[in-house]
């Protein structure tokens, strides 16, 4: 039997279970499961400039390509609290990523040794498993485990904390001889996909509520077979945007209280019954008023965690299963259905669904300066094509986003839908873009989440890794500021002050492009609606040409509200039309769609 460290023998899983990309920063603790990744090979390192840039780093390397385990290394102590926030994002969005840390030797644990923290205790809330290993022989089969945990029902991250002597030690493993665990899904069976299609024959206004887990099960070609032999019309939820392309005929937009189309609630309050599949309910979709989500209409829902049916609110069927092997069944039973003459035609329901996406879009062509957010979400969609992938955390301008830019493909809208920690943006896109340096990536930030994590755009200059960042550009804290005027208060949400280097700014304050380019990428500052255009095309150019990020920062008015509830009722979303430019002038709002 082969003897090796127990870190080399980590480094091997690791190999075997299809890793090929780590981020992480190294460290004295640490140290011993570098040596083996250097002297093992075969697994690519980034070198992040900060712990928690690497765990976000990880989990969008994981979501940019069906089959990644993206996986994030850091020292012990305070490396392992700083990607906490990065496990929290990953397992609220069901995105499997590995986290290994070091840690003092076992002998010195709970002895108060230099950066010694019960990591695994930390980390459990936020993780499918959060193991420290005390024992060498032991590491195959945890990190075997944690293999078998993260592809396994909900995907989730894990952690394992390595003591530095456990890595060290020598232990017998062959890595010949190991095979991964066989991953475990939960499947619907075939009297299950009968009657949740029951309840479609007996509808007459259905949708279909694409979550997520379809994303995950790398089943969105099923979900359009099964859309098109219905002829049921899809809502995407915020994280299953891409299911279906937006321009399909049946793609009947997105439904909430914030990221949601004003076509897309008018369809669904109309409706009777909903299909709800590898969705979570989750209240940025459903609001706090379940009533008005749920009043008049049935619900099957279809999802991998069992506990997660009736979580939220309980439906009239559930079914615990993987959305692929579901989607196979729903649409073996449809056809049968069909050959039957029993589906009924819901083409004038679908078409009415088609009539609301012409006739309730949200105005975007303003020709002011400084700019509205709404005329740079337009411009990015005449020069960004249908492959695009969007990558963006949270905040007005990823609630902009999703009301006014197009996905068409699964995997092309990155956001972190939960979590949403600022600062997310840059790592992810980063990480991304590792996995699939083919797709173009377009990331796009405000300037509060740009400035969180600024100093991983260093490690896209180091790493040659170009993308294109827009940067939208209002010297406040929008979102917050939004809230804050249900509250009657304007408060600590102002950036703005003078930049004594760079007065021609004004209150706008900090210079993105001089921070930008002293980290080493291409950036530009745009003022004019009418240059957007060219800006994007430039950038594109620039970032190809020396294959770098290249920031386009376009300089917003100050104020502009955003379409969203502000009772957290997805029935009475306030529209807004002509929006004041100073703080503390009320906009001008059209009334709420009405139920």
């Amino acid at each position: 039997m082969p003897r090796m460290t127990a870190a080399a023998a980590a480094v091997e899983i690791l190999k075997l279970e299809g890793v090929e990309q780590a981020f992480g920063v190294p460290g004295a603790a640490i140290n011993p499961f570098y040596r083996e990744l250097k002297n093992v090979g075969g697994i690519s390192h980034t070198l992040a400039r900060h712990v928690e840039g690497a765990s976000h780093m990880a989990e969008g390397y994981t979501r940019a390509k069906a089959g990644n385990i993206g996986v994030c290394i850091g020292t012990s102590g305070p490396a392992g609290t700083d990607m906490i926030t990065g496990l929290y994002s990953a397992i609220a969005d069901s995105i499997p990523i590995l986290c290994i840390t070091g840690q003092a030797p076992v002998s010195k644990l709970h002895k108060e040794d230099f950066q010694a923290v019960d990591i695994a205790s930390i980390a459990k809330p936020v993780t499918k498993a959060a193991t420290t290993v005390l024992e060498a022989a032991q590491v195959p089969g945890v990190f075997q485990q944690a293999f078998h945990l993260m592809r396994s029902g909900r995907p989730g991250p894990v952690l394992i904390d390595l003591p530095i002597d456990v890595q060290l030690t020598e232990i017998e493993f062959d890595p010949e001889t190991y095979q991964p665990l066989p991953v475990y899904k939960p499947q619907a069976s075939r009297a299950q996909a009968v009657k949740a299609l029951q309840f479609l024959l007996e509808s007459e206004r259905p949708l279909i509520v694409a979550g997520g887990g379809i994303i995950n099960a790398d089943a969105t070609d099923l979900l359009v077979e099964f859309a098109e032999l219905t002829g049921v019309p899809v809502i995407s939820t915020l994280m299953g945007w891409g299911t279906i392309p937006d321009d399909h005929e049946l793609a009947a937009g997105m439904v909430g209280v914030q990221t949601a189309h004003r076509y897309g609630n008018a369809t669904f309050l109309e409706s009777d019954f909903v299909f709800g599949i590898g969705n979570r309910w989750a209240n940025r979709h459903t609001g706090y008023n379940l009533d008005a989500y749920t009043k008049g209409r049935k619900f099957v829902h279809v999802d991998i965690e069992p506990t997660q049916l009736g979580k939220i609110f309980a439906p009239d069927f559930g079914i615990a299963s993987d959305a692929k092997a579901a989607l196979e069944l729903f649409i073996e039973v449809a056809k049968e259905l069909k050959a039957e003459g029993k589906l009924p035609d819901f083409s004038a329901w679908a078409a009415s669904a088609q009539e609301r996406k012409a006739t309730l879009q949200r105005r975007t062509h303003f020709d002011n300066i400084p700019l509205k957010p709404q005329r740079v979400y337009e411009e990015m969609n005449k020069a960004f094509g249908p492959e695009t992938r969007y990558v963006t955390t949270i905040g007005l301008s990823q609630i902009a986003a999703a009301q006014f830019l197009h996905v068409y493909r699964p995997r092309n809208w990155i956001n972190c839908g939960q979590a949403g920690p600022l600062g997310w943006t840059i790592p992810a896109a980063i990480g991304a873009a590792t996995a699939d340096p083919e797709t173009p990536i377009v990331a796009l930030s405000g300037d509060y989440d740009f400035q969180f994590m600024i100093e991983e755009l260093a490690v896209a200059a180091q790493h040659k890794v170009p993308y294109v960042h827009v940067l939208v550009n209002n010297a406040y804290l929008g979102l917050i500021r939004q809230a804050q005027g249900g509250l009657g208060i304007n408060f600590e949400v102002n950036l703005e002050f003078e930049n004594i280097n760079t007065p021609e700014l004004g209150v706008y304050g900090v210079d993105h492009v001089k921070v930008a380019e002293g980290l080493g990428v291409k950036a530009i500052r745009v003022t004019d609606p009418d240059k957007l255009g060219e800006a994007f095309e430039e950038a594109k150019k620039l970032a190809q040409e020396f294959q770098v990020p290249v920031v386009v920062e376009a300089i917003l008015e100050r104020v502009t509200n955003i379409a969203m509830s502000k009772t957290v009722d997805m029935s009475d979303v306030t529209e807004f039309e002509e929006l004041a430019t100073e703080p503390g002038h009320a906009p001008t709002a059209i009334r709420p769609l009405s139920v």
